[in-house]
């Protein structure tokens, strides 16, 4: 599940600038908050920073074109990261002043993102002696986890308050901001399926997990899978995945049951035995806290679709 940021109030039309990327900008000491809003549709837009970017969008829709690569879709609940000086071409192929679209660009100094990783690689080394933590540009376009969504809605916030202790309290938030979006990278590239079993334990637990959505899955047990304490691997898991082992096993059987109830004659109670849950309301309670609706209400939206 993508969580949507907060919208941001759209500029009133005597002081656009431009019907295309227009530009409001919050600049603080080490970084500077750009809201962009387009009223009109248009293509192949560019658009580059000389510092490090993450942007997310807060309403309508892009087509992004990165690295020459074919372009991708992009809406409310995604965030991108791009490195500094690599030019994005936009389209906006549904813009218009009734519906515009907004995203906002979070340009940061590049000498906090590197403090911020040295800080990581001294105090809180990866497991393993070759594990670094570093952006990955490989994995730029990602979904909202809460806690992103989370900080970059106060980043957001701080950026365009007028307080005296606004950039101390950016800078806090966007070295958390780094370290949920590194450990958002490790978790998707680590359980993925060219993830190196033999020298990464964690890889290992996540396969592990995947392969037995269909029992009851412990702590106890992925530890000693792991060969660690439980406390070690607890620790492990969380600060290098950004997620506790049970929540990380809770939306692999909520992500396995959407595909189940894609078939019009499953059984909600059936899913819930299958997938290891036992108590059929536990699993309607889980599934609604990950997805947002009931399983049922999940499966009559999904077969409708379908038909229509």
């Amino acid at each position: 599940m993508s969580h949507i940021l907060d919208q941001v109030s759209l500029s009133e039309s005597r002081k656009l600038q431009t019907l295309v990327e227009n530009r409001t900008s919050y600049t603080l000491e080490r970084c500077e908050l750009n809201v962009f809003e387009t009223y009109t549709e248009s293509y192949k837009v560019p658009l580059t920073f000389n510092d490090f970017v993450i942007t997310s969008m807060l309403r309508g829709k892009k087509v992004m074109h990165l690295y020459d690569k074919q372009g991708f879709d992009y809406f409310p609940g995604q965030t991108v990261i791009i490195p500094p000086a690599v030019t994005m071409k936009i389209d906006f192929p549904e813009a218009s002043s009734l519906k515009p679209t907004q995203c906002i660009a979070l340009a940061i100094d590049q000498e906090q993102i590197k403090k911020t990783i040295a800080y990581l690689n001294e105090f809180f080394p990866k497991d393993g002696s070759n594990g670094k933590w570093l952006l990955n540009y490989d994995e730029y376009h990602f979904y909202n986890n809460e806690e992103i969504a989370y900080l970059i809605n106060k980043v957001i916030r701080i950026c365009s308050e007028r307080t005296k202790e606004k950039d101390v309290l950016a800078d806090l938030t966007l070295k958390e901001l780094l370290v949920r979006i590194m450990q958002s990278q490790n978790l998707k590239t680590i359980n993925s399926e060219s993830s190196d079993l033999n020298h990464n334990p964690l890889a290992f637990v996540l396969k592990y997990i995947k392969a037995n959505l269909n029992s009851k899955i412990s702590i106890n047990n992925l530890s000693d899978k792991a060969c660690m304490s439980k406390a070690t691997f607890y620790r492990l898991f969380k600060r290098e995945l950004g997620i506790s082992p049970n929540d990380f096993i809770i939306s692999e059987k909520i992500a396995k049951a959407k595909i189940l109830l894609a078939q019009p004659s499953a059984k909600v109670a059936s899913i819930s035995y299958e997938l290891g849950f036992g108590d059929a309301n536990y699993f309607i309670r889980a599934f609604k806290k990950v997805v947002g609706i009931t399983p049922g209400a999940y499966q009559t939206q999904v077969v409708n679709n379908f038909i229509h």
